[in-house]
């Protein structure tokens, strides 16, 4: 499992896709941790388990049990927020933003691993989830935190590549078996 096994498997109309794919592990600013945990929470966040299955399978070479399962914590914390955020803010009525969500969210004050990591997971995750307050909110925490706008540029495009590989190896799958 791992990312070679999904570049191999990209389509040749894809190959910027793959191209990107190949840049992004070995050209990366970011330390070893954010690097595998942003492509792990963003492979959950595409929900495509060909792509989750092969990113993890690396992912677990890179990281430690502790940033593996706050990757995954991120991801599913993000699932939530990104759809609750995005809904309040997209309603339009200011009232929803000053209402409280009421809903858990400890993990983010403590994901068992740097928060700043967890922080650019989640900002990943919402890019892939359109998340206009997650995106500007976590952001804002890593900036604060010393990330550079390149770093945070980084995490996007792990998102938006991720994003691309499992979109297309999903309609190939559905495609081939029509």
């Amino acid at each position: 499992m791992s990312i070679d096994n999904l570049k191999s498997a990209l389509p040749g109309y894809a190959k910027d896709i793959k191209l990107n794919l190949g840049s992004l592990v070995t050209t990366s600013s970011l330390s070893e941790q954010q690097l595998w945990g942003t492509l792990l929470a963003t492979a959950i966040a595409t929900k495509s388990p060909r792509v989750i299955a092969e990113v993890s399978g690396e992912a677990a070479d890179h990281l430690s049990a502790e940033a593996f399962t706050a990757a995954k914590a991120a991801a599913s914390i993000m699932a939530m927020n990104n759809v609750y955020y995005r809904s309040t803010h997209l309603i339009g009525d200011e009232t929803y933003a000053t209402m409280p969500a009421k809903l858990r969210m400890t993990v983010i004050g403590n994901p068992g691993v740097d928060k700043l990591d967890f922080e650019l997971w989640s900002l990943a995750v919402s890019a892939i989830g359109g998340c206009g307050k997650c995106l500007e909110s976590h952001e804002k925490v890593v900036r604060s935190a010393g990330l550079s706008r390149e770093q945070v540029q980084e995490a996007i495009k792990i998102g938006a590549v991720v994003n691309a590989v499992a979109t297309t190896l999903e309609a190939e799958a559905a495609l081939t078996a029509v």
